[in-house]
């Protein structure tokens, strides 16, 4: 499940993520992004991940293939979440993401505010 948080404004999307997500709420959030992306061109997003969030493999190659083909629509992307296990891959992808002049950042729970200062930035 996720919730928009009411944060979100202008070229910032927030969003958090609890349980699962389908590949329903995925397209949803895809349409979100689209909309986004139809009046800003460039949209930074922002992840809260709860303890225990599972996504559907149909879900995930989903978002791949849309990351993939709107990388040029992406201009920072802030994971916020405690799980230590996502930070080091974040770090990595973080390096290629800077490639293609996407910024990338990982973010403790306890920095929300930090979190969402950089991405308004």
């Amino acid at each position: 499940m996720y919730t928009i948080l009411p944060r979100s404004r202008d070229a910032v999307l927030g969003v958090e993520v609890t349980g699962k997500i389908d590949i329903n709420q995925e397209r949803e959030l895809i349409a979100k992004a689209e909309d986004m992306i139809a009046t800003h061109d460039r949209i930074s997003v922002l992840v809260v991940l709860g303890d225990h969030v599972g996504v559907s493999m149909e879900a995930v190659v989903a978002d791949i293939k849309w990351i993939l083909t709107h990388m040029k629509h992406l201009a920072k992307f802030a994971i916020v979440t405690d799980s230590k296990l996502l930070a080091a891959p974040v770090a990595v992808d973080a390096t290629f993401a800077k490639m293609v002049g996407i910024e990338e950042k990982h973010f403790d729970r306890n920095e929300i505010e930090i979190a969402w200062h950089w991405i308004e930035s």
